[in-house]
């Protein structure tokens, strides 16, 4: 009996190990092959970010990838066992799987921590730095001084664009150039390259090495590292570094109207609140589209919609802009050069064989016709355009070639300046210099000309790069920073934040339309998360009438299979009363503590 029992035991924790190991190894694998240059940060960002605004294709790409072979070993152990289940060598075969799959996902994990310099990782978070206090400008103790016209400005953050694409002529790493029309636009324009012909750029810092941080980074002069929240849960809280004054304030204050224009769901990282929170701007994402009209109601492409539609609604937006009284502010971001591969749109060409390098020449040109168009406007001759790169491509194997002494670096080219530069000399900087030196390009005096851990370029001051070097700043800006995290004055009780983190409950919730057929409609309760205590009873609130004085609570059965709910509500229990119906979940626990699941929501009965 206690042999059968040990062979159970041994068989269970076996096919265990076994499974564990091929998932470990082949997300392992994923993981590097999808993020080339991972960083231990980056790692954690894209382990906490929520899915809502998250590309599908990437989730599929890693089902494909990790799970179902991870599934196809399961089976395969599953088949081993039962042929050699009465033979002999079964214990042998059984432990011999146990410690293979041990080592393995040692192996793995020693070569995870090794990349990724989990070692550092750790110091650093464990490791208080004093250097943003050191060297942080403090833009509200900073004399700026607005022109008497105050210039518009445009700022373009276009998606995973590099120096890297140009030809290695023009200081890219590419044999031909991808992006022409952007590498002649920062010859013809301002780049800080002094008087070498080659291209310059950004380098990128920790805490900017995603679209929200390098959108962050480039409007503040800081990177986004905030220690007691993950890297992209700022939208779970109220307020988005409320103690900060950034690009979006000062212009605010100085009377710009101020928008956001973007083909994604700008809620994805906190973007609306950043955006809304400092500068007042009027967001316009893929859900704005929706809702004017300008898409589809069931439109939906890559991460929304296509650049080819945002530089139309740009075009459109600017036309409205130009003829208000104050100046403006339009900020766009682009997406289909996201990795992976990009998205290929009705523009793009077969030039050269490779979907992701079609996609950026593809970009490349609608920037430059979209520049091409601004200029021809009235509005022109007094409006400043910052194009940027948000960050390095994590694209898994684009820039495999290129070789480890090239240093990359992020597109910049700015249009339009109101002022010259005064040096000479080629620059070393990064996207943090962007924001004193996108104020300064619209003619703004700034006392000091730094602001955050900023330079403005167009000065001869030298940014923190070339004074103390690329090595020495991103070390220090990886550890923590209590002078970053005062600024931040993040509220660690958030529900929101709660629920993400599974200290309370959550699931999804939804509803079916009205069946007149039945006479019901249905409510889905699923992926129940973050329940800690014994449950009381799940169920609805439903009410028909504003003041919710008409509320009937209905308890819902036992799960299904699947660890999901659904309650079937009759309109009997209102009389069959026509009209809107308002739902919310709810999960209550023995000790007498409710909580929300869900949003409310409302289903019409006709």
């Amino acid at each position: 009996m206690q042999k059968n029992i040990l062979r159970i035991v041994e068989t269970f924790i076996s096919v265990l190990l076994i499974t564990l190991a091929g998932l470990l190894s082949f997300s392992i694998a994923w993981m590097f092959k999808t993020w080339t240059n991972l960083s231990m940060e980056e790692l954690v960002f894209h382990l906490e970010v929520p899915l809502e605004g998250t590309n599908e294709d990437m989730i599929i790409e890693y089902i494909r990838s990790c799970a179902v072979p991870t599934v196809i070993i399961f089976l395969a152990a599953m088949v081993i066992i039962a042929a050699y289940r009465k033979k002999k060598e079964y214990s042998i075969i059984v432990r011999g799987a146990m410690i293979c799959s041990l080592a393995i996902m040692v192996v793995g994990i020693s070569y995870t921590w090794k990349e990724l310099d989990i070692g550092n990782y750790i110091k650093n978070q464990n490791n208080d730095s004093n250097f943003i206090e050191q060297y942080y400008v403090n833009p509200e103790e900073t004399s700026l001084t607005f022109p008497e016209t105050k210039r518009n400005l445009i700022y373009i953050f276009l998606e995973s664009m590099e120096t890297t694409y140009s030809d290695q002529a023009n200081g890219g790493a590419f044999e031909q150039d991808i992006i022409p029309e952007l590498t002649q636009i920062a010859q013809e324009n301002e780049d800080f390259s002094g008087t070498d012909t080659q291209l310059n750029g950004g380098e990128v810092f920790p805490g900017s090495t995603w679209t929200m941080g390098a959108m962050f980074s480039q409007t503040s002069g800081l990177p986004l590292n905030v220690s007691s929240i993950g890297a992209n849960d700022m939208d779970t809280q109220e307020r988005f570094m409320p103690g900060l004054t950034t690009l979006g304030d000062i212009l605010e204050e100085n009377g710009y109207s101020q928008t956001l224009m973007i083909g994604s769901n700008a809620r994805f990282g906190g973007r609306e609140l950043y955006f809304a929170d400092h500068g007042n701007y009027d967001i316009e994402d893929y859900n704005y589209a929706i809702e004017q009209g300008w898409i589809p109601s069931d439109y939906s492409v890559w991460w929304g919609y296509e650049d080819q539609k945002l530089f139309q609604f740009a075009e459109n937006k600017l036309q409205e802009l130009s003829t208000q009284d104050q100046p403006f502010n339009l900020t766009l971001l682009t997406v289909d050069t996201h990795f992976e591969d990009g998205y290929v749109c009705d523009l793009c060409q077969d030039e050269f064989g490779e979907q992701y390098a079609d996609v950026m020449a593809c970009s490349s040109r609608q920037v430059a016709e979209f520049i091409s168009w601004i200029q021809q406007q009235d509005f022109y001759s007094n409006t400043t355009i910052v194009i940027s790169g948000d960050h390095l491509t994590m694209d898994s194997d684009f820039c495999e070639s290129v070789s480890d002494d090239y240093t990359r670096r992020t597109y910049t080219a700015v249009i339009n300046p109101a002022v010259e530069v005064q040096s000479t000399e080629k620059r070393e900087y990064s996207t943090l210099d962007l924001f004193p030196t996108t104020l300064a390009a619209m003619g703004v005096q700034i006392d000091g000309d730094r602001l955050g851990l900023g330079t403005n370029l167009f000065s001869n001051l030298s940014t923190l790069t070339e004074s103390i070097g690329y090595a020495k700043e991103a070390s220090e800006l990886k550890k923590k920073s209590k002078f970053v995290d005062e600024f931040a004055q993040i509220d660690e009780t958030s529900e929101e934040l709660l629920r993400r983190e599974e200290k309370i409950p959550s699931a999804a919730v939804g509803g079916d339309a009205y069946d007149p057929d039945n006479h019901t409609f249905r409510v889905n309760i699923n992926r129940l998360k973050g329940v800690n205590e014994e449950v009381e009873s799940i169920g609805v609130n439903v009410w028909t009438v504003i003041d919710k004085s008409d509320t009937q609570w209905i308890e819902c059965d036992d799960p299904d299979e699947d660890g999901g709910y659904y309650i079937d509500v009759d309109p009997a229990i209102f009389d069959n009363k026509t009209g809107n119906y308002y739902i919310q979940a709810c999960l209550n626990y023995t000790s007498g503590e409710s909580y929300k699941l869900g949003s409310e929501f409302m289903i019409v009965v006709e």
